[in-house]
């Protein structure tokens, strides 16, 4: 299980002593890193994290793709020759080319200890038994979540490959009491249940663990799939293939994620000067791995945007920062519409109050520089008065007048990965 720590100083402590041991590391032996930090005796002497915020640059994205271009198929950040290697897996590819990324056993059993912490936190125990409702592609969390249930001694039941009412019936005829999917995958079973009969009055579901989407810490889209489940719990967490298992919920708090502080050093700053933000303003999260030494990632700029809670509002007395409302959104996915923010996790809050709305797309366009968004929604009956009501609460939650129009039944893409409903035209 993850280290606890009694305060913040503690905390500060054990990652200052885990940075210098990885920065030895990685600037001896690992060319991706040695190229970025030269200065390896000065950086080996680091007193504080505020040194080495000031001292070490951050990595991007871009940086990590142009390097697997230079050096294929794995990119040059190794720090130890490749026959160390065990596993290998792929990013979601969901902002350009999916990047391959290898772990070694040391660094994988770290990354399951993470994930142990997730079902920690979510009271899960070994009596649990926990379908996974994902395809087992090479995306990172599935086969960590799936790994990290069978050490904490749980019935763990995969449920890959198998069609929607497959899965359905896997879950009902196993008896689970935990699942495992992204937030539009429980409510796209729920909808599957509905349309072919299958009643899940008689499911054991206690707990839904969702990741992949911010829809976990938008209190509407958790309320619709607790009510399609039975009441069961839903309870967040979110994590990157490159970087690893990252946070989980509070659970005397819904709605706000805790990183895993003992594995990660995080920062907010603001994704336009670089500098901190500060307490409570929206700022881009970076991420530096503390036990991924085989291959790490330093000051990593994630693209996800998010805002620190106010340590005097921490319910759990924890030392680990705390975020506000989950992942609010991506950098790249915030829009100013007529000079107003707009949020992806706005949007989705705004349409699961709304109700009656099977599955919605949202379409962005853009004429003489100016953005616009029009919404395109499945209705579950009463089209019309649907259609008018969540047109109504977008202006008055917005202040915007968003478009409104009906699709077909069945129509709009169902998702069983990452939702994709947000498409530039």
């Amino acid at each position: 299980m993850a280290d606890r720590f009694p305060d913040r100083s503690a905390l500060e402590a054990h990652q200052l002593s885990k940075l210098r041991e990885l920065l030895v590391a990685v600037t001896a032996t690992n060319p991706f890193y040695q190229a970025k930090l030269p200065d390896r005796k000065a950086l080996a002497s680091i007193t504080s994290l505020k040194e080495f915020f000031a001292r070490v640059p951050f990595t991007t994205k871009a940086e990590l793709a142009a390097d697997h271009e230079k050096h294929p198929p794995y990119g040059s950040n190794l720090t130890f020759p490749i026959e160390h290697y065990t596993r290998c897996h792929q990013t979601s590819g969901s902002t350009g080319r999916p990047l391959r990324w290898l772990d070694t056993p040391e660094s994988w059993s770290g990354l399951l200890d993470s994930w142990c912490e997730v079902y920690r936190a979510a009271r899960v125990a070994a009596a649990d038994r926990i379908y996974f409702a994902f395809s087992f592609g090479p995306f990172l969390g599935f086969w960590t979540a799936f790994e990290a249930g069978l050490r904490v001694g749980c019935l763990c039941l995969p449920g890959g490959g198998l069609s929607s009412k497959a899965r359905l019936e896997g879950i009902l005829n196993n008896q689970a009491t935990v699942l495992c999917c992204t937030p539009t995958y429980a409510l796209r079973l729920a909808e599957v249940a509905r349309e072919q009969a299958v009643d899940l009055g008689a499911s054991r579901i206690r707990l839904i663990i969702v990741a992949g989407e911010p829809g976990g810490s938008v209190p509407a889209t958790r309320q619709a799939i607790s009510m399609a489940w039975n009441g069961a719990r839903v309870f967040d967490h979110h994590g990157m293939t490159e970087v690893g298992p990252v946070t989980h919920e509070c659970y005397s708090r819904p709605g706000v994620l805790r990183i895993h502080g003992g594995a990660y050093l995080a920062e907010i700053i603001n994704p336009a000067t670089g500098a901190a933000v500060t307490e409570g303003t929206v700022g881009e999260l970076v991420l530096t791995t503390l036990g991924r030494v085989g291959s790490p990632l330093i000051r990593y700029r994630t693209g996800d945007l998010v805002r620190a809670l106010a340590a005097a509002a921490n319910p759990d007395g924890e030392v680990d920062l705390c975020l506000d409302g989950g992942i609010l959104g991506r950098t790249d996915d915030m829009l100013l519409v007529r000079g107003v923010n707009v949020y992806p996790t706005a949007v989705e809050q705004i349409v699961r109050e709304c109700g009656g709305i099977a599955e919605y797309q949202v379409k962005i366009t853009t004429e003489r520089s100016l953005t616009e968004i029009e919404l395109q929604i499945e209705a579950v009956e009463e089209a019309e008065a649907t259609r008018r009501r969540l047109a109504t609460l977008l202006q008055e939650r917005l202040s915007l007048r968003v478009p409104v129009t009906v699709a077909a039944s069945g129509t709009l893409p169902r998702f069983e990965m990452k939702a994709r409903r947000w498409i530039r035209a």
